[in-house]
Parts: C-alpha cells; sequence; structure tokens
C-alpha cells in the first residue's frame, strides 16, 4: 500500500480556488472589508447604513469547534484504524480572514497529500479536520470540512471538476513514478460532489478524493486502499460528513 510521509500527510489550512483552467490557477485576491463608520443619527447616510449581515460577514456560518463535531467519530472507522493527534486541527471559536494567493502553475505533486486542496492556495473562514491510519496495512482516511462566505461554496466546487485538466498525472515524490488523476462527478450526494482518483503502477492500490458541497461549506476526504483506490470507503465517509452537515452549513 502507498505510504504518505508525515511532511506530505500534514494537513494545513485549505480551501479550493474560484476559478481553474487547463493550463493555471488565478484567484481575485480578497481584501478584507473594513468596518464602516457608523453614520449620523437621522442622517441621509443612516438610512443607506450596511445591513447588519454586511457588518458581520461571517454571522450563521459554523465554526471550527461546530465542524469539529461534525467530522465522523473514531466509531465509524474499521477495527485497526486510530486517529493521528498530529493531523487533527480545527479554528476553534473564532473565525479567519479568506484569503487567496495567485497559483499560475499548480504544483499537482500536492495531489499527493492529505490536504490537497491546498494546491489551489484558497482559504475559508472557518475548518475542522482529523485522519485515522491503520499502520498494519498503511490505509488512510482524512477528512477535512472548509466554510466559505457568501456563494464561494458553490464556486469551489464547480471549479473543483476541472483539477484533472490541470493535473491529469504527475509525479509521486516517494517513488518517483507517474500517477494518474482520473475524475468523474458523484451524483446524489450532498449539493454536488466529485471523485478524483489517483493510481500509479508503483503502488499497491490506489487513493481516492472526493469533494462535496453543502450550503457553504465544502467537505473534502481522503482514502487510500488497496482493494478499490479507496472509492468505497471515501465516498461512503463523504456521505457520513454530508449528513452530518445539514441544517448547519
Amino acid at each position: 500500500m502507498r505510504q504518505i510521509s508525515s511532511a506530505a500527510r500534514l494537513l494545513t489550512v485549505a480551501a479550493l480556488p474560484l476559478a481553474l483552467t487547463a493550463c493555471s490557477f488565478t484567484a481575485t485576491k480578497a481584501a478584507p472589508k473594513a468596518a464602516p463608520k457608523a453614520p449620523a443619527a437621522g442622517s441621509p447616510a443612516a438610512a443607506a447604513a450596511p445591513s447588519a449581515a454586511a457588518a458581520e460577514p461571517n454571522k450563521g456560518l459554523p465554526t471550527g469547534k461546530q465542524l469539529k463535531a461534525a467530522l465522523a467519530p473514531a466509531s465509524f472507522f474499521a477495527s485497526g484504524f486510530t486517529a493521528d493527534p498530529e493531523l487533527a486541527r480545527d479554528t476553534g471559536d473564532t473565525y479567519q480572514l479568506p484569503a487567496a494567493a495567485d497559483v499560475p502553475t499548480p504544483d499537482c505533486t500536492k495531489l499527493g497529500g492529505t490536504s490537497w486542496t491546498e494546491i489551489t492556495g484558497i482559504t475559508g473562514v472557518s475548518f475542522a479536520q482529523n485522519a485515522y491510519v491503520d499502520k498494519n496495512s498503511s490505509e488512510e482516511f482524512a477528512q477535512e470540512i472548509d466554510v466559505y462566505r457568501d456563494t464561494t461554496a458553490t464556486t469551489v466546487l464547480g471549479a473543483l471538476g476541472k483539477i484533472s485538466m490541470a493535473c491529469p498525472s504527475y509525479t509521486d515524490g516517494a517513488t518517483h513514478a507517474k500517477v494518474t488523476v482520473a475524475e468523474k462527478p458523484l451524483a446524489g450526494v450532498g449539493d454536488g460532489a466529485w471523485v478524483i482518483t489517483q493510481t500509479s503502477t508503483a503502488w499497491q492500490g490506489g487513493t481516492t478524493l472526493v469533494a462535496a458541497r453543502v450550503g457553504t461549506s465544502v467537505v473534502t476526504v481522503l482514502a487510500s486502499s488497496g482493494s478499490d483506490n479507496g472509492v468505497t470507503g471515501a465516498t461512503k465517509l463523504t456521505k457520513q460528513l454530508v449528513t452530518s452537515l445539514k441544517g448547519k452549513a
């Protein structure tokens, strides 16, 4: 079974692009909104004052603490899988500023890590993530939920359908072998979902990445397996997270 190094498996604050093309990733940088000054009472400006929603762009969005509670528990995973404490992170009760970095040439090798969405350089406002590993087989599950403002999550999921166009293959850093990337939509899961499978002749098995949108949240799951490239496990875990988020995201 393919083994993922600790360095490659480190989960980071990750999100997805506002735009992807076959050869380049370009995102519009999001600047923090400055808090407007309160207009004088009774003035014309007061009538046109920003709404509470504009003043509080994160209002109603799940926090990292809430997302952590929505992650699949240890009981979901088969016997032999244990949590890796180094890969458990979340944004707690606070939010972070969304950010976007230009990624003109995607580093496709980042698809080899559990935080494969960092390839885009885009971050949301809150997240939670962890991973479970079977030390005997080296099979792994990594689960993550990222939350975005407004309708960004919808754009994000649409962009995911183009990852295989930008990265049809890459060279695995551990085996120096070619990794083939295949992609297809996953029907009936959340508000839309994609399945991305990675295989190589140098691996005993493969890795599957699944992303699904639930409202303002994007669920991302990685599963590696020697039997079916992790497709079954990744799909099952994604459905579990989607169910947990319904009515909360």
